[in-house]
């Protein structure tokens, strides 16, 4: 399906995809702005910004959003990552102007109330509350911060508990007037339209809006790491989990489709779109037979995103109950040393490579996955990166795979986070650790 790419004069890229199989249709918008643009003292601000976008505007009252999508039949949301934020709504074919009409209104005209701006600060403040009671953010949250001293990948995209307590509206206004302007954003539709017919629609409704300034980019090159950094969690409960943090490229990197299939060989393969992934086991995984097989773990999982900056190759081990940290990552390093010094069997890699094409192909079925493609490959690379992937994963050799386990998988780029339970704490005493 031939895909329409064009550039309205105040700078906003729009992208098209028909796909008749439905009469629905599948609109996002993306900014490229997401928790890497913030320092210390605004953590979490591109987030709060996400959550005030559903607040209204003069012309669409809060009041009435869920309404007016709910009541054509359709559903909308939003999310905030490292390097981008987007909203995207689904609906029927000939409902699609509401979208399109409701988030060119809200690129420029939400109203940001200070009472608004308050009761998210409760909401937010609960959320990270919530989020804390599970061991497996705190430990995330630590290894992020032991992996990153100086890139802003280093803090959560929830924000830090400091600044969630201190930021003013005049700070969130602000830091939505820098990004939240059409030369900064995306546009990518996918589903029933005739494209010329949907790019005079985007054209009418989108090309008034006013060209911003060219938004301040924060950069902070992370330093190479050079020697392994440790850390130990203590809270309630009775599993000890593991993640192991090695320092990986960014996904327009030439090494990144190696790695994914590294990850798939390894550890089971990692899904990039968050609307797909089922489907897939991993029990043909190195890791797995390693750990699982041998009951030391209950489960092992590995994670490779696509960011824009070099970000972390992240593998999870949950221990079953008795077993020691030690001898889960003494099997994991054995598991790496193998790969390093003897490249895979090319059956092995191949298994690993069709899986990884299995999950891709399963987050990239739907309408809505198409329309998600459309803008999410930009704010990392481009379109035909998402459109080459197939074709660049297949060609990947087991000397490929061995290289970039060589080349990333060593032991002074990592960093080890442990969370150690003891279900003598209260949750207060946690709260006070």
């Amino acid at each position: 399906m031939q895909i329409v790419q064009h550039t309205l004069p105040n700078g906003l890229q729009v992208n098209l995809k028909e796909i008749h199989t439905v009469p629905m249709i599948s609109h996002w918008v993306w900014y490229r702005v997401g928790s890497k643009e913030e320092s210390s003292g605004i953590t979490g601000i591109s987030h709060w910004v996400e959550h005030l976008q559903f607040k209204g505007t003069t012309k669409n009252p809060a009041s009435s959003l869920d309404r007016l999508i709910s009541r054509e039949g359709g559903s909308w949301n939003a999310f905030t990552s490292q390097d981008w934020t987007t909203y995207f709504e689904v609906l029927p074919a000939e409902k699609i102007e509401l979208a399109l009409n409701l988030e060119s209104d809200r690129m420029i005209n939400s109203l940001f109330k200070l009472e608004d701006v308050e009761a998210e600060r409760t909401v937010i403040m609960a959320e990270r509350q919530g989020e804390e009671n599970e061991p497996t953010f705190r430990l995330g949250e630590e290894v992020g911060g032991a992996a990153f001293r100086v890139h802003p990948y280093h803090h959560e995209i929830i924000g830090d508990m400091a600044d969630l307590q201190t930021i003013q509206r005049d700070d969130i206004f602000r830091h939505y007037r820098n990004y939240y302007v059409p030369n900064n954003a995306v546009i990518s539709i996918a589903g029933d339209f005739d494209s010329q017919k949907m790019l005079d629609k985007v054209s009418d409704i989108y090309a008034w809006l006013p060209r911003g300034e060219k938004p301040p980019r924060l950069i902070r090159p992370e330093p190479t790491q050079h020697g392994e950094r440790r850390v130990m969690v203590h809270g309630v409960g009775e599993t000890t989990f593991i993640q192991v943090a090695y320092h990986a490229p960014q996904a327009d990197h030439a090494d990144f489709i190696p790695l994914m299939v590294l990850d798939s060989l390894f550890s089971g393969a990692s899904g990039l779109n968050m609307f797909g992934g089922g489907g897939v086991s991993n029990k043909t995984s190195r890791l797995y037979r390693a750990l699982v097989e041998s009951d030391v773990a209950v489960g092992v999982y590995g994670s490779l995103q696509a960011t824009i900056d070099p970000y972390i190759y992240n593998m999870s081990i949950t221990l079953r109950p008795q077993e020691e940290a030690a001898h889960a990552l003494q099997l994991l390093e054995d598991e790496v040393k193998r790969i390093q010094d003897t490249p895979p069997v090319e059956e092995d890699v191949r298994r690993a490579v069709t899986q990884a094409k299995a999950l891709f192909a399963y987050g990239s079925e739907s309408i809505t996955n198409q329309a998600f493609w459309l803008g999410y490959a930009e704010m990392f690379a481009s379109y035909s990166w998402f459109e080459g992937y197939l074709e660049s994963i297949a060609a990947v050799s087991p000397l490929d795979v061995q290289r970039v386990a060589q080349r990333y998988l060593h032991p002074h780029q990592r960093t080890v986070g442990i969370f150690i339970p003891d279900s003598s704490l209260s949750a207060f005493e946690c709260e006070q650790s």
